[in-house]
């Protein structure tokens, strides 16, 4: 396929801008470190050599009290300039182009001295904020255009203004957090004023030649959101102002809808876009689940928008668009929406990095260099941690055999593909296949080595992953009893009524993947209105179909099911499940199995859990079968991923794993 709208140059103003892509701004959470700015230099300089037509920093704030907290950057006088000119430096070195986007976080800020239009604390907040007074709001606006004149200096190609996802702005432009009486206040023109001066500000800061863009909010996904109508006349009005590209965000991080996980359509928010798109004269952008070429293509030739904004797609491979452009887009390495190296640790006060993509913040440390000595080297093991270490082991020059009993590379991403949501999970594993071709590693699918088709080999790298716990109590070898694997391999079919033993990641997919795909609408499922017609674009949610199973999951911690799960994405599996009438039971002493079902003891009460199959979901043991054999023969061994620790399925820690392994050897 041929590309030729996403890779056609866009002028604004004094700028051309290569393509049709444009990297969206992300929080990486290393931006408060001491060698914050030459790391971030780092970072996007990787991802201006990788082709993207227009990068968007990360969030800047025009003052402290619009900060982050200690892990945000605020650029409101000349002596913070040098950092942000190691950036600019960087990024047109590599002839790319970049805006720094300006962020007040208002009520969503991690500190104390927070503030917003109206003192309400938002639902995800710990504090109240303090109502702005007038001489802040005017305050603020000059900051804003203090913070631009300094970006110009720094030598940034123009600015960013924020106003979606529930920070200040937004929370100006909506009735749910704007509740003022005053000029700043009341009906959609005293609520989107101060965005209005803002823009002014700003556009009077960077003079006639540079960007001037706006992230707004084109749907709010909350109740007393703006309307329909209000966004278009914001649309309007910055256009108006001098804005030159309306770039889209979508939802606030207190949506009771998820916007980017895995479980949401890709391109879902198109509808949102082409209403915008169609209002004014100036490009829009779309965002939001848009990760392919193809699908960015189709947005810009059937008029959605006039360039695609795609911020994680560049976490997971900073080389999209020179791939786009090279004709080799096939060999894209896709973002999967999984959360995990991204947006779950920056909402747990860590930092950024990507699942399918260990280098993503990590440019400075994950450094290949060429072997002094090259070697043979045994993989044993094509899972997440197998086929990092492999493929990185082997680009370095070193000779690479990977051995996978299964008849295809993935491991656990193989069990994954039958839970509804997760089939693009698929794609790394086929992405890694083609990588370690290219690099030349002899592949061996189908082959469980053994300690003799070792023994030739310099080194072997145990990666050969985990096997599900058995459970240790009476009736364990009943014939109603499965492990995951049993289950999301299809080997054995589940009946109808199920007990899940465990209430983690594992328990709460195969929960999902045995309720199946129900057909839903993914706008019914969540009570979105297309129509538009409600502030917000919220209706009430269907009622969900009766359940393909009754399923009963259970853990033996006392804490609710599901603490374990993700940051950004558990809440949405636990109200999934919720939806279609899954019982979820903490603290419970599993007892002995018959064939009545499962005999437990819940707060002192026993209790028969009846079920057809009982899957176990208790944890994994590491499968190092190999080991004492080859420490026995002398051979240097390492052990990477589950085989190392086996404590979580966790693949984000093992292609970090993998990858620092096959570096390092």
């Amino acid at each position: 396929m041929t590309f030729p709208r996403l890779l056609s140059p866009l002028q604004v103003r004094s700028i051309r801008l290569a393509n049709r892509m444009i990297m969206g701004s992300m929080h990486l959470g290393f931006e408060g470190e001491a060698d914050a700015f030459p790391r971030l230099a780092r970072f996007y300089r990787e991802r201006a050599k990788g082709g993207v037509g227009l990068i968007v920093t990360g969030g800047v704030s025009p003052n402290d009290e619009g900060g982050f907290g200690a892990d945000g950057i605020v650029l409101a006088e000349p002596g913070q300039l040098a950092g942000h000119r190691l950036i600019t430096d960087a990024v047109h070195a590599e002839g790319g182009r970049i805006v720094m986007q300006i962020l007040h976080c208002g009520r969503y800020g991690k500190h104390s001295a927070i503030v917003a239009p109206s003192a309400i604390r938002a639902p995800i907040g710990v504090a109240t904020p303090r109502e702005m007074t007038a001489a802040d709001i005017a305050r603020t606006i000059e900051q804003y255009g203090v913070t631009a004149r300094l970006a110009v200096e720094a030598g940034y190609d123009g600015v960013e203004v924020m106003a979606s996802e529930g920070y200040l702005v937004n929370e100006f432009l909506a009735p749910r957090t704007n509740r003022r009486t005053d000029s700043w206040g009341g009906s959609i023109d005293g609520r989107m004023r101060f965005l209005i001066e803002i823009t002014r500000a700003v556009r009077a800061a960077l003079g006639p030649g540079l960007i001037l863009t706006a992230r707004l909010s084109m749907v709010d996904l909350v109740e007393d959101g703006m309307t329909a109508d209000e966004v278009v006349r914001v649309a309007r009005a910055l256009e108006a102002t001098g804005v030159d590209i309306l770039n889209s965000g979508i939802g606030w991080h207190e949506s009771r809808v998820p916007t980017i996980a895995h479980t949401v359509p890709q391109g879902a928010w198109s509808w949102a876009v082409a209403r915008v798109k169609a209002a004014v004269s100036i490009p829009v952008a779309a965002s939001n689940r848009v990760k392919t070429p193809e699908l960015a293509e189709s947005l810009l030739e059937s008029g959605v928008a006039d360039l695609v904004s795609m911020a994680r797609p560049l976490l997971a491979d900073p080389a999209f668009a020179a791939k786009v452009r090279d004709g080799r887009a096939e060999t894209i390495n896709a973002c999967i929406g999984c959360n995990q190296g991204c947006l779950d640790p920056i909402f747990s006060g860590g930092t950024s990095t990507c699942l399918v993509n260990p280098r993503a913040g990590r440019e400075d440390t994950f450094v290949a260099r060429p072997v002094t000595r090259a070697e043979t080297i045994a993989v044993v093991g094509g899972g997440p941690a197998g086929m990092a270490s492999a493929l990185e082991a082997a680009r370095r020059g070193h000779r690479v055999t990977l051995f996978e009993a299964a008849e295809e590379l993935g491991g656990q991403f193989v069990l994954a593909r039958r839970i509804p949501g997760k089939a693009e999970y698929m794609a790394t594993p086929r992405h890694y296949a083609g990588e370690l071709a290219a690099a030349g590693v002899d592949i061996r699918l189908g082959t469980r080595a053994g300690a003799a088709d070792l023994a030739a080999f310099d080194r072997v790298v145990l990666a050969a992953g985990v096997t599900p716990r058995r459970l240790g109590i009476p009736g364990a070898d009943h014939p109603k009893v499965a492990g995951y694997d049993d289950i999301l391999s299809g080997r054995r079919e589940a009946g109808a009524r199920v007990a899940i033993l465990g209430c983690g990641g594992v328990g709460f997919d195969v929960a999902t993947a045995l309720l199946g795909e129900t057909g839903e609408e993914f706008e019914a499922v969540w009570g979105i209105d297309r129509a538009f017609a409600t502030p917000g674009a919220l209706t009430a949610a269907a009622a969900a179909p009766p359940p393909a199973r009754r399923i009963v999951m259970m853990q033996r911690r006392a804490e609710r099911p599901g603490a374990t799960l993700g940051k950004t994405t558990g809440w949405i599996h636990k109200a999934l499940l919720h939806r279609s009438g899954v019982e979820m039971l903490s603290g419970v002493a599993y007892r002995h199995i018959d064939d009545a079902g499962l005999h437990v003891t819940i707060a002192g009460q026993d209790r028969v859990i009846e079920a057809d199959t009982i899957v176990v979901c208790i944890g994994q043991d590491p499968r190092r079968d190999l080991l004492e054999s080859l420490e026995k023969a002398g051979k240097p061994v390492h052990l990477v991923g589950g085989a190392r620790d086996a404590g979580r399925l966790d693949a984000l820690a093992a292609f970090a794993e993998g990858t620092r392994l096959g570096l390092e050897i």
